[in-house]
């Protein structure tokens, strides 16, 4: 009897033990919150003077903050990045290649895929924008349901003109009131995380706004020192408040890396901005650092080290296999990734590396960074280039110029990109030179695919016979 009831107690220890380690070294969830055209100014604590967002500052104070963070310069391909760690030249399309706005070819592998290959949850709310560039004639085989997705409840465009909300493959509503989408979409995301707290899960939020239209609850209208622009902004910190109170509610806090974000930097629209990027020069759709460089924050109690910041030049591309490494999951081997392993900076344990950044406007490639280092190419009007066809009405007038030669900034000492000194430093000039000449070459450059970018057409384009009916 003795014997047994020793076995016994030796199995409960043995059992409580592993229930305790099962606990502690479950996989971490992610949360990815994407905002749509957000300036790199638009948070207090990326200083704004005007808007107030103390739930996002908070989690900048209980976390890190990037402040030299890439995205793309529009929202398509800009969303293509973040789900394939690649500039958008390098990705597979399911269309002919010549808008800016990409449908990610099923042959790409989304982060979500790398992460359900490890036992993830993975949804998909909000804006998608990687099935085709229009509320009704989209390509429904590349939504996010076909992309890794297990639950989705999306728009499949930006709301230009209207919103359609599709929940996994099905119209749930249709003209959707777009006040109310902020709200909407941060309903969604925590009835995920309440359903999924017994798991590790991704989460994918990505706000349809600030884009244009802007539209805001009655709850927030006429409430910013910042005008409607920032009633919106204002709302979505609110939103994030409320995300981050579930998280903590459902225990799930100290387990969880919450990532906050932006697509792009804001509109010009009808001669001004939408939002703000300063210091930064420019707007959405430009080359310049307003374009492109947006606010980051990230946050993980007892993982990332609190109220810190970093200045590296880090992108959108780096989360896929910043994020597989985080979830023990691996990065394709079979093709090429750009984006780096980020999480040791993340972490506190690594402070400097030195990498190239190129910007792309579009499918053109503009300039590069290293360190402090920005070159501009010289560059034309081509007659070819959506470019020249309908983007420059979205930048200021003095941001439209044309570079007849290569310009060189120093962002250390100029961030607003305001005083060339190239002539200064014709060895830099030469260096960042071969960076840009690889790249025309490795990742493509306008109607040139790179030697390492996967090829077109390799799937059936979209044709009319195959949408969902939206009326």
């Amino acid at each position: 009897m003795r014997i047994n009831l020793c076995f016994l107690i030796v199995i409960n220890l043995f059992s409580v033990y592993s229930f305790g380690q099962k606990k502690q070294n479950k996989k971490p969830n992610i949360v990815v919150i994407f905002t749509d055209d957000q300036g790199y100014q638009d948070l207090g604590c990326f200083g704004s003077p005007n808007i107030k967002t103390p739930n996002i500052d908070k989690m900048a104070s209980e976390g890190m903050r990037f402040t030299s963070f890439y995205a793309q310069t529009v929202c398509g391909p800009s969303r293509a990045a973040l789900m394939t760690g690649c500039y958008p030249m390098r990705n597979a399309r399911n269309d002919n290649g010549e808008v800016p706005h990409p449908k990610l070819s099923l042959s790409e592998v989304t982060i979500a895929e790398v992460l359900k290959s490890v036992g993830y949850r993975t949804g998909m709310i909000g804006k998608w924008d990687l099935a085709g560039h229009n509320p009704e004639k989209f390509n429904p085989d590349l939504l996010p349901i076909h992309q890794g997705f297990d639950e989705s409840f999306f728009t499949p465009t930006s709301n230009d003109v209207r919103v359609h909300l599709i929940r996994n493959k099905k119209v749930a509503e249709l003209n959707a009131d777009m006040s109310t989408l902020t709200k909407k979409y941060t309903d969604e995301a925590i009835d995920f995380i309440k359903k999924n707290k017994e798991e590790p899960f991704f989460l994918y939020l990505a706000h349809t706004m600030p884009h244009t239209k802007l539209a805001v609850s009655d709850e927030f209208r006429g409430k910013s020192e910042g005008g409607l622009y920032g009633d919106v902004i204002e709302e979505i910190d609110f939103n994030v408040g409320r995300l981050l109170g579930q998280l903590k509610d459902s225990g799930l806090d100290k387990n969880t890396y919450v990532i906050f974000t932006s697509d792009n930097g804001p509109w010009w629209i009808k001669g001004k901005y939408a939002g703000h990027a300063e210091p930064l020069r420019g707007a959405k759709t430009s080359a310049w650092e307003g374009g492109s460089r947006v606010p980051f924050i990230i946050r993980a109690p007892g993982k990332v080290p609190a109220d810190t910041s970093s200045d590296l030049v880090t992108a959108t591309i780096d989360l896929l296999p910043t994020i597989a490494n985080l979830a023990g999951a691996k990065v394709p081997t079979d093709r090429v990734i750009d984006g780096l392993d980020i999480s040791d900076i993340i972490h506190g344990k690594s402070k400097y590396f030195i990498r190239p950044f190129f910007y792309y406007q579009h499918q053109e490639l503009r300039a590069v960074r290293q360190g402090k280092w920005k070159l501009h190419l010289a560059h034309h009007p081509n007659p070819k280039s959506i470019v020249y066809k309908k983007w420059p009405n979205h930048v200021a007038p003095k941001d439209r110029i044309l570079f007849t030669k290569p310009m060189l900034y120093n962002l250390d000492e100029d961030i607003a990109e305001t005083t060339d000194v190239a002539e200064k430093h014709p060895e830099i000039v030469a260096e960042l030179t071969k960076l840009l000449d690889w790249a025309k070459e490795d990742i493509g450059d306008f109607e040139k695919r790179g030697k390492n970018a996967r090829p077109l057409g390799n799937e059936p384009y979209f044709t009319p016979n195959n949408m969902i009916p939206i009326k």
